[in-house]
C-alpha cells in the first residue's frame, strides 16, 4: 500500500513517516519545500513531491496511485482568516482525493466538548471539527481521529506544561486549570494513525482517542512536578484571566508564542473527554496501552534529557515567514540588499570551528552581547514573533528546516556552511551565513555574512537604525566564535553526542 503524508515536516507528520515505513508501507510526502526534508533520517526511504493542499494542480500528481492519504495540516496561526483557509484546503484535498481514487483519508483533528454548539466553540476547535466534516463528506472513506492534549517530547502541549511547572513554583493561573481533559501519549496517537490505514471500506466516521486518565490541567501540573521530582507547586486560579490574557502569559513564560498559545488556551476552556473508545475495534490496544499520563510524561522527559527529541512543535515553519527567492540564488529578484561581512583567522582545525558553528543558539547563545540578543528576543515576543525561546531540537546537530530560536535553518553544507533565515518580525527578509573554511596556506578561517533585504521605507529605516550596533553584535560574534573554537570550549554539542552514545 502507498500512503501520502501531508505535513511531513510538522510535529506529528515527521514522526508518522518512519512509523509507516516500519509497518511496511510505501510513503510519499507532500511538502511545499522538499529540501526541508532532506536531512531527516528517513528521507532516503520516501518519495517527496512538491505541492500544497490548497493547490489542486500540485495535488493531482501527489495523489496518483495513493491508497491512504493522511491529512495533517492546519492553519491556526496564519491570521484571522485561518478558518476560511482551512475550509478551502480541506475541500480541495477532498475533491482531488476522490478524483484520484484514494481508498481512505485519515485526519487527526481535535476532541470537541459534548453538548456545545459549534458557534460557541473556539475558532480553533470549530475549524478542526469543520475540516473533519468536509473530509467525511468527501465520498472517500475517512477516519477522523479526535484528540485533546497530546503528550510527547517537543509537543506544544507538553512544552507549555513543562515550562509553566518548572519555572513557576507559585502560579496565578486562569480558571481553565480546573477543566477536565483526557490527554493522550504521542506514541498512542501514532499507533492509531498507522492502524487506521487498514480500516474496512465501510468505515467512515470519527473516533475519540485518549489515554486512560481524565485530569484537570491543575492535576497535570501537579503530576508533572511529581514525575520531574520538583517541589510541590502552589496554584492559584484567577477567573479574570481570559484566553487572550492567558495566551500572552503563556507566551512570556514558555517557548510557545502567543499566536499558538491562544488556540490551545481557548480549547482548554471546555471539558474534552472521550465519549467512546470504538477505535479499539479496528486498532486493538496492546497490553499497557494506551499509556497512562505519568508514563507518557516520564518518557517525554527522558527524551528531552537524552537530547533525542525527533520533532518539536516548532518543526513547522511560521506562517508569513520569509522564504525564496534567496539573495544567493542566480535568479534573485534584486532590489536593495544590505550586508555585513566579517572574517577571522582561527588557530583550530575547521572541524572544531564547525562544531561551534553548528552548536550556535539555544543554551549556547549567540556569542556576543547577550543583553542585546535578549532584548531583541523579548521585543519579538511582544509583537507576536517567535523570540529566542524556541531553542534547538538537538544540541549537537542541525538539519534543514530546524527552528533555531528566532531563525530557521535554510541550508547546511555539512562541515562548511550554515545559512539561517530570520523568522523574527522584521520589515524585510534577513539571513545569517556562517562558514568554516581552510585558506590556501592550510589555515582555518571563519567567515560570516548577515544579509537584509528591506521592505519599503520601514525596512530602510530599520537597517540604518541598527547598523551602528553591528560592530558590537556581529563583530563580537565573529571574535567569540573564533575564540571558542580555538579554546575548544564548545562542549554542549559534544556532551549531547556522548549522551546519545
Amino acid at each position: 500500500m502507498k500512503c501520502l503524508v501531508t505535513g511531513p515536516g510538522g510535529y506529528i507528520g515527521g514522526r508518522l513517516v518512519p512509523e509507516l515505513l516500519d509497518a511496511g508501507y510505501a510513503v510519499r510526502c507532500l511538502a511545499r519545500t522538499p529540501a526541508h526534508l532532506r536531512d531527516h533520517p528517513w528521507a532516503g526511504r520516501v518519495e517527496v513531491v512538491r505541492g500544497d493542499v490548497r493547490d489542486a494542480d500540485s495535488l493531482r500528481p501527489a495523489l496518483r496511485e495513493v491508497d491512504v492519504a493522511y491529512y495533517l495540516v492546519h492553519s491556526m496561526t496564519s491570521g484571522r482568516d485561518f478558518e476560511e483557509t482551512d475550509r478551502l484546503a480541506a475541500r480541495t484535498f477532498a475533491a482531488e482525493a476522490r478524483a484520484a481514487g484514494v481508498r481512505r483519508i485519515v485526519y487527526l483533528g481535535g476532541l470537541t466538548p459534548a453538548g456545545i454548539p459549534d458557534d460557541e466553540l473556539s475558532t480553533h476547535l470549530r475549524s478542526r471539527a469543520e475540516v473533519g466534516r468536509i473530509l467525511l463528506a468527501s465520498g472517500v472513506p475517512t477516519t477522523v481521529l479526535r484528540a485533546a492534549v497530546v503528550v510527547g517530547s517537543g509537543s506544544a502541549s507538553f512544552e507549555m506544561l513543562r515550562y509553566l511547572t518548572e519555572r513557576l513554583p507559585v502560579m496565578v493561573t486562569p480558571s481553565w486549570v480546573s477543566t477536565r481533559v483526557q490527554p493522550i501519549a504521542v506514541r498512542d496517537v501514532l499507533r492509531y494513525l498507522v492502524g487506521s490505514a487498514r480500516m474496512p471500506a465501510d468505515v467512515n466516521r470519527s473516533f475519540d482517542i485518549g489515554g486512560p486518565d481524565v485530569l484537570t490541567y491543575r492535576q497535570m501540573m501537579e503530576r508533572y512536578a511529581q514525575v520531574a521530582r520538583l517541589p510541590r507547586r502552589l496554584i492559584l486560579p484567577v477567573p479574570m484571566l481570559t484566553p487572550g490574557l492567558s495566551s500572552h502569559w503563556i507566551g512570556l513564560v514558555t517557548p510557545v508564542p502567543a499566536a499558538l498559545a491562544r488556540p490551545l488556551a481557548e480549547s482548554l476552556r471546555y471539558e474534552v473527554v472521550c465519549a467512546e473508545h470504538d477505535i479499539a475495534r479496528h486498532v486493538p490496544d496492546p497490553p499497557g496501552a494506551p499509556l497512562p499520563f505519568d508514563r507518557a510524561l516520564a518518557l517525554a522527559l527522558q527524551r528531552v534529557r537524552d537530547a533525542q527529541v525527533v520533532t518539536r512543535w516548532s518543526s513547522a515553519a511560521l506562517p508569513g515567514a520569509p522564504s525564496d527567492p534567496l539573495p544567493t540564488d542566480p535568479d534573485w529578484a534584486g532590489g536593495s540588499l544590505y550586508t555585513d561581512e566579517r572574517e577571522r583567522d582561527v588557530e583550530a582545525e575547521p572541524e572544531a570551528l564547525w562544531r561551534v558553528i553548528e552548536g550556535i543558539g539555544g543554551q549556547n547563545g549567540w556569542y556576543s552581547f547577550p543583553l542585546a540578543w535578549a532584548v531583541r528576543g523579548w521585543l519579538d515576543r511582544v509583537v507576536g514573533g517567535a523570540g529566542l525561546r524556541r531553542g534547538r531540537r538537538d544540541a549537537a546537530r542541525l538539519r534543514v528546516g530546524d527552528a533555531l530560536d528566532f531563525w530557521r535553518v535554510e541550508e547546511i553544507e555539512r562541515g562548511s556552511m550554515l545559512r539561517l533565515r530570520a523568522e523574527m518580525r522584521l520589515p524585510g527578509k534577513a539571513w545569517l551565513e556562517m562558514y568554516a573554511e581552510r585558506d590556501g596556506d592550510g589555515r582555518s578561517r571563519y567567515r560570516q555574512r548577515a544579509l537584509f533585504h528591506p521592505r519599503g521605507l520601514a525596512g530602510q529605516l530599520y537597517w540604518w537604525s541598527v547598523a551602528p550596533f553591528h560592530a558590537v553584535v556581529f563583530g563580537g560574534m565573529a571574535r567569540r566564535i573564533a575564540r571558542t573554537a580555538e579554546e575548544g570550549t564548545g562542549k554542549a554539542g559534544e556532551e549531547a553526542v556522548e549522551r546519545r552514545r
